[in-house]
């Protein structure tokens, strides 16, 4: 996948069609993002750049409560390529 500014609005839209809001915050991060699983938020590290926050978001998608049959079409493509990207990891 490539590092894109697009791929990672692509990435970000999963993730708000199933509920969370991603919020970009400075902060201490041990790997770059916190969740607040109660209010479904996201929080990512602000500094880090767009190929820090495609990984970042990779990374936390097996543990996100996502429906895949409440996102679109769009979003069900890229979702599976995600899934399938971390799961060759």
């Amino acid at each position: 996948m490539k590092y894109t500014q697009n791929n990672l609005d692509k990435i970000e839209r999963i993730a708000e069609e199933a509920g969370y809001v991603i919020r970009y915050e400075r902060g201490n991060f041990q790997s770059g993002y916190c969740i607040l699983q109660a209010k479904k938020v996201i929080v990512l590290n602000k500094f880090f750049q767009t190929e820090g926050r495609i990984n970042t978001l990779i990374d936390l998608m097996p543990q996100l409560e996502i429906n895949f049959d409440a996102l679109t079409h769009e979003s069900q493509k890229m979702y599976d390529e995600v899934m399938s990207a971390e799961a060759h990891k």
